[in-house]
């Protein structure tokens, strides 16, 4: 598999005894935390590290559920709340002061959470195509195993019970359809061969459930929150009517929104013109 850097080098930061996050760290400068999608891990940002690393301290975490971090076996361990609450402790723990955050899809709700419970902390946010943010209807509960089967980033978690089988199914996902080297590296390792000699996805199942439970209970931006955000919004991206980001102008100030090509993972599919929209934005934030 190849690697890009010293990022693709995972560390582990103890949050409890029993709670350990994974993540992948380089550069020095003001901290930049990235945090991933649902079902993804902290690989998907090599591009965006190697671009920042210069001037930025980046740090990628698995969340938990996700990746090489802890996966608490009940559903109710995976409430948006307690996501962020990983956070704030990991950069106690890594005494990072103020960090501007880039958040991308399901991982917005966390970040806009981890803005009103600790609003000190975070000096700006970039907001990727956000997705499952808001709370949904409980009439949609019974369509959760209907998604679960039919959304894409969600199948590929497999069981597969061949290597190639898995790979069959990746390069029919939007984020791995070049299946240039960095994807098919991003995709290996989100997966892990199991002792029955299947394929899998590194992400729980109980965080699968626990993460869609929390989408009908919990919403992530209901009040204002006085933060820069930048919107990324990719021109075949999932915010593509004007009612789905009026929530984010009406409760963030100052916001600005921005396209970019692509689609739901233009980190991963553009790279090289979402890496310069990332960091236009942080350039005005002082050192």
């Amino acid at each position: 598999m190849p690697t890009f850097s010293s990022f693709a080098q995972v560390q582990q930061q103890p949050l409890t005894d029993d709670l350990t996050l994974a993540y992948r760290a380089c550069g020095a400068g003001p901290p930049v935390i990235m945090l991933h999608g649902l079902a993804d891990h902290s690989l998907v940002w090599q591009r965006l590290a190697d671009h920042l690393r210069d001037r930025y301290r980046c740090l990628a975490p698995d969340l938990r559920g996700h990746g090489d971090s802890s996966k608490p076996s009940t559903p109710s361990a995976y409430q948006a709340q307690q996501l962020a609450h990983d956070l704030e402790v990991c950069c106690q723990r890594q005494q990072l002061g103020s960090v501007h955050v880039v958040a991308h899809s399901w991982a917005a709700k966390i970040a806009l959470i981890w803005v009103r419970h600790a609003p000190t902390r975070l000096s700006s946010l970039t907001l990727v195509d956000p997705f499952f943010v808001n709370r949904l209807s409980p009439i949609f509960r019974p369509t959760f195993p209907l998604l679960y089967r039919a959304l894409p980033f969600l199948r590929a978690m497999g069981p597969f019970s061949s290597w190639e089988q898995a790979q069959a199914m990746a390069q029919t996902m939007k984020q791995y359809r070049d299946w240039n080297d960095w994807q098919q590296a991003v995709f290996r390792t989100g997966m892990a061969q199991q002792p029955d000699g299947q394929w899998r996805s590194k992400f729980a199942i109980a965080a699968r459930n626990g993460v869609f439970a929390d989408v009908l209970q919990v919403a992530g931006l209901t009040a204002p929150l006085t933060i820069p955000t930048r919107l990324l919004l990719p021109t075949q991206g999932l915010n593509r009517m004007a009612w789905q980001t009026r929530p984010y102008h009406r409760y963030l100030t100052p916001l600005e929104s921005c396209p970019v090509p692509g689609h739901h993972w233009p980190h991963l599919a553009h790279p090289d013109a979402f890496n310069q929209a990332v960091s236009q934005f942080l350039t005005r934030f002082p050192d």
